[in-house]
């Protein structure tokens, strides 16, 4: 158990790609995903993950996550019990300066949407921001995967 502290961001441009360290594909779904607490199941190649999240702070920056790695098996069954809406991306990590960057490009009714995630050891932490990094959107509920798999980025008014 622990604390997460995140920053998300827009991607403005497809430059990250030639940057990236490794990418893999990743289905994820929700057997819960109330705002106070969500339950992700997620397939990422052969492995499977059960996280839970709760609420975050009012500055959207940090919450808790709990995070157990289940079977390809127990994820490919449990993502069958999952509310409506799967989520579906490729995830690029990226190094940039003293940290990992992980960019999500997402797919099917979230298609056009890519969000960077940073972690950061503490809210104040600095860090470099590439060329590439957009709009900071942290702590917009809306960007929360769990909220995309109910409104996805397709029915939003551009």
């Amino acid at each position: 158990m622990e604390i997460e502290i995140e920053r998300k961001f827009l991607v403005k441009s497809q430059a990250f790609k030639k940057e990236a360290l490794n990418s893999y594909k990743i289905k994820q779904g929700f057997l819960n995903s109330d705002k106070d607490r969500t339950v992700r199941i997620r397939l990422r190649a052969d492995k499977g993950f059960i996280t839970v999240k709760g609420k975050s702070t009012a500055n959207g920056l940090s919450r808790f996550e709990w995070e157990k790695v289940i079977s390809k098996l127990e994820a490919e069954s449990l993502l069958k019990l999952c509310e409506a809406g799967m989520i579906d991306k490729i995830r690029y990590e990226i190094k940039f300066g003293n940290h990992i960057f992980e960019v999500d490009e997402f797919f099917g009714f979230n298609e056009g949407l890519i969000i960077a995630e940073i972690e950061l050891n503490s809210e104040n932490e600095a860090f470099e921001k590439p060329k590439w990094l957009g709009e900071e959107v942290t702590g917009d509920i809306k960007y929360y995967n769990s909220q995309l798999s109910k409104h996805p980025y397709k029915n939003w008014e551009k």
